[in-house]
């Protein structure tokens, strides 16, 4: 039997859709239906656009009706749709006045912030037709898992040996004899290995999906990629270009089949995370998302509009705000619920304490959220205790006894 909030109220072409539900943010299948949930504060109006998949031109827009919108979330339900098929994105209505850190533009089509899957790049380094016009598109996926009892690991931290892996690097070479190279799937022809090292723990450099293809260029017939991917698209969906299986969709899956067999075998796997800016960067850099659906919200912006720069990278995340603060707090439990990880470290982990203009805080509400939160109470928390802006905090990272620090002297004087 149909829930009484899931039968449709309106019908657009063959497609028939109702208001939806606030939470959870992103695309979340429903009875018979996909919900889609998405926040702005700032936002006049909100076009869902939706896309079969690899085709230019969207199939349909269906603009929310005001009373779609609940506070500054706009929610709709849509049935009858192919997820299979489907790919999905924004337009947002409002006022472009950089000056005052507005920059709105409904020709823009806008990748949800909390995409579970990214189309386009399912293939390393292979660009697509119509590349020129490329935009990351949201795609949903089933969270049908079976993950046959397993869970995070639990090991005594002092009991921890760490292997920092880049998943393409690990395997890509010849010489690393697996049939899958550069993937999540390589690496489990290689825990053999691993195991006669004595890892019991592997530290992933970044895996949310990132744009291999920024700042690419070529340089005396050789093509420079962004390889290391610190500069993040979709905090929730994880790198394409490294599952074998992306082409068919299967990322998601290919990613956690190779945690289960790890946690078989004895190892917890870390994932080094970039909350600290976007790949979007300054005023120069593209509109991906969160410039798009709210500028000022999700960024740290001089009073007259410029985007402060305390990671280097052009742009910082208002880390402190209160819906970017839950933001991040949905994107860790998520990944430790769908994806059973260990633990997290995190990349300039400084810029975590700086407040709205970007002075640091001795008590940042985030961090001491992080450090208390139920679904993250076992899971490993490690700060890169500095950033680009000058901020060192090793030894005075504020910790509640949760937060432990990379110690970049100790190890340089390892080296």
């Amino acid at each position: 039997m149909r829930l009484v909030d899931s039968f449709p109220t309106n019908t657009i072409g063959d497609l028939e859709y109702r208001i939806g539900r606030i939470f959870p943010f992103g695309a979340t299948l429903t009875d018979g239906g996909v919900n889609f949930s998405v926040f702005s504060k700032e936002a006049t109006g909100a076009t869902l656009v939706l896309y079969h998949h690899g085709q230019e031109e969207p199939f349909v827009e269906i603009p929310f009706p005001e009373e779609f919108r609940v506070g500054d979330v706009y929610a709709m339900m849509v049935f009858g749709l192919d997820i299979e098929s489907i790919e999905y994105g924004y337009r947002f209505d409002g006022p472009s006045d950089p000056g005052k850190g507005r920059r709105f533009d409904r020709n823009v089509v806008l990748l949800d912030p909390y995409a579970r899957s990214i189309s386009g790049r399912s293939i390393w380094g292979k660009r697509n037709d119509g590349e020129r016009s490329f935009v990351h598109r949201g795609q949903i996926i089933r969270e049908d898992y079976d993950w046959e009892g397993d869970k995070p690991l639990e090991i005594p931290q002092n009991d921890l040996v760490i292997y920092e892996m880049h998943v393409r690097s690990f395997t890509k070479h010849e010489s690393s004899n697996v049939k899958y190279k550069g993937t999540f799937s390589g690496i489990l022809e290689k825990i053999p290995y691993l195991k006669e090292l004595g890892v019991n723990c592997i530290e992933l450099m970044p895996i949310f999906e990132f744009n291999e293809f920024e700042n690419y260029r070529e340089i005396d017939g050789k093509r420079l990629y962004n390889y290391w991917g610190y500069s993040t698209v979709g905090f929730f969906a994880p790198k394409a270009g490294y599952a074998a299986s992306a082409p068919y969709g299967m990322e998601a899956d290919e990613l956690k089949n190779t945690i289960k067999k790890l946690h078989k075998n004895g190892i917890e796997v870390i994932l080094d995370v970039v909350f600290n800016h976007t790949a979007e960067g300054d005023d120069r850099g593209p509109v991906i998302s969160y410039k798009g659906i709210d500028n000022r919200t999700y960024y740290l912006l001089t009073p007259d509009g410029w985007y402060y720069n305390f990671s280097g990278c052009g742009n910082t995340m208002n880390c402190n705000n209160a819906v970017v603060r839950n933001h991040i707090l949905d994107c860790l439990r998520y990944w430790v619920s769908a994806y059973h990880v260990d633990g997290f470290r995190f990349d300039l982990a400084s810029i975590l304490t700086r407040d709205e203009s970007g002075a640091p805080m001795m008590s940042p509400p985030l961090l001491e959220t992080i450090a208390h939160d139920a679904v993250l109470g076992k899971t490993r928390l490690i700060a890169e205790a500095w950033d680009a802006g000058g901020l060192y905090q090793v030894g005075s990272f504020p910790s509640w006894n949760r937060w432990s620090e990379w110690n970049g002297k100790y190890r340089d004087c390892l080296r």
